[in-house]
């Protein structure tokens, strides 16, 4: 089996609902499966620490889970037209990883949720492809062939999957929606099985 990392940050449940769809995808080809990991809090106060282990939901990412990886998905919320601090402060403290070329070669995708149709879900998906980029990753996206895409009236982008929470943060994805993401994880696992091809 090869593993997909499925790495999100999610604070009200939308980002984490697009998640588990894409997992949903990864898994529908064989050989291949979904790792789930989050990344903590980021607190104001010096001294305040996330615990070690979540009490629900994906356990902390680690460094073993991008050495492992055969693939990523990277999720976030969108915060003023970019990643949330947390996920933007994991990256910022991955240059081993860099370093090492750990993740080069690798394909990758990436999802977000914003409350409005307008509240920078484009911009966010872009801004989680710089670090990918520069880990070396082969970002991919969703084509124009998916037939949601066109008729999409909530979320869902080119450039990867994404849902509108509406301002009461509901985390229920529309069919449109849910299908994007299953495509995005489908098609990432797909990308990740014809690389590992002899």
């Amino acid at each position: 089996m090869s593993d997909i990392l499925i790495l999100y940050y999610s604070h009200r449940g939308s980002v984490r609902s697009i998640a588990e769809r894409i997992a949903r995808g990864i898994e529908s080809v064989p050989g291949m499966q979904a790792r789930m990991r989050t990344v903590p809090k980021v607190s104001t106060v010096c001294e305040a620490s996330e615990a070690p282990v979540p009490d629900s939901g994906a356990p902390y990412v680690e460094a073993a889970d991008l050495e492992e990886c055969a693939g990523l998905a990277l999720g976030s919320p969108v915060r003023f037209g970019n990643m949330a601090a947390p996920m933007k402060y994991f990256w910022d403290g991955t240059i081993a990883a860099w370093q090492n070329g750990t993740l080069a070669g690798k394909p990758a995708c990436v999802f977000t949720s914003s409350s409005s149709q307008h509240g920078g879900n484009e911009s966010t998906l872009l801004s989680m492809m710089l670090p990918l980029l520069h880990h070396g990753m082969l970002v991919t996206g969703l084509p124009f062939t998916e037939p949601d895409l066109g008729g999409t009236t909530t979320g869902g982008t080119p450039y990867g999957p994404s849902h509108v929470s509406g301002a009461d943060g509901n985390p229920r994805l529309s069919d449109a929606e849910s299908r994007l993401a299953f495509s995005q994880g489908k098609r990432l696992a797909i990308l990740v099985e014809k690389l590992s091809r002899p």
